[in-house]
């Protein structure tokens, strides 16, 4: 079925996925502090409640 999904002409097209990568690229750029400070609170928070078991 992905097969036929990616074999169909008027499926989406090379240019639209090449687009749709770029802006989340952009957005993982332009985020990227606030993206490490979450991800820095949240392993933060997992290692306390894991000691606290």
């Amino acid at each position: 079925m992905f097969k036929n999904f990616l074999a169909e002409e008027d499926a989406i097209g090379t240019v639209e996925i090449i687009l749709i990568l770029v802006v989340l690229i952009s957005l993982v750029i332009i985020f990227k502090e606030q993206l490490t400070t979450l991800v820095d609170k949240i392993f933060k928070t997992i290692n306390d409640k894991a000691t606290s078991i």
